[in-house]
């Protein structure tokens, strides 16, 4: 799972692994390990009706529908939108770059932009 911020926008982007394991158990997270304390981010199911977010402790939680989650896994839906307070969040699934992107990209989506 990766994650943009910027200013009042936070923007998850996730593997096919990771919509199937947040359609399986409800949540996934992910971590960095700076050298004196973890910075820890996730996305867990919520019976709420809109995605929101929350940054405790070094860790940020943005909690999304079931409703959502579920036609996340089980459509082409390719992410959904929300606000909590002054942040913007965006969840949505990872593509496979266009450019010659260096990182490990086996797991992303398909990337509908390319035409073979």
């Amino acid at each position: 799972m990766k994650i943009r911020i910027k200013d009042n926008s936070v923007r998850f982007r996730l593997t096919q692994t990771e919509v199937s394991e947040l359609g399986e158990k409800g949540i996934v997270s992910a971590c960095t390990e700076f050298i004196n304390s973890s910075f820890v981010y996730s996305i867990e199911a919520s019976d709420k009706e809109e995605l929101s977010a929350d940054f405790i402790t070094n860790k940020i939680v943005l909690t999304m529908p079931t409703t959502m989650i579920n036609e996340f896994v089980t459509t082409d839906r390719v992410g959904f939108e929300g606000q909590a307070g002054l942040v913007k969040l965006l969840v949505e699934k990872d593509f496979v770059c266009i450019d010659n992107s260096l990182e490990d990209q086996s797991d992303n989506f398909p990337n509908p932009n390319i035409k073979c």
